[in-house]
């Protein structure tokens, strides 16, 4: 689960999550990032805005059970 591989309260990453704009401490924020980014997505920013990047490639049974890099886990 995202929340314990950042070390971080699952209310804290609910908080983060919503679409509500609910506060968090700015650690909060960096240890979600870290996390992610040690899972292998890369966080983009340019011009044309903001996006991510998978960078180990995996195959569509991994992340159908849930083993792929690339998969979300929020809750």
């Amino acid at each position: 689960m995202l929340a314990e591989k950042a070390l971080v309260a699952l209310t804290a990453l609910k908080r983060l999550e919503s679409e509500r704009g609910l506060g968090v401490h700015e650690g909060t924020t960096d240890q979600v990032r870290r996390a992610l980014e040690a899972a292998g997505i890369l966080f983009i920013e340019s011009g044309q805005g903001r996006g991510v990047m998978f960078l180990h490639e995996t195959s569509s049974a991994q992340m159908q059970q849930g083993r792929g890099r690339g998969r979300r886990e929020t809750s």
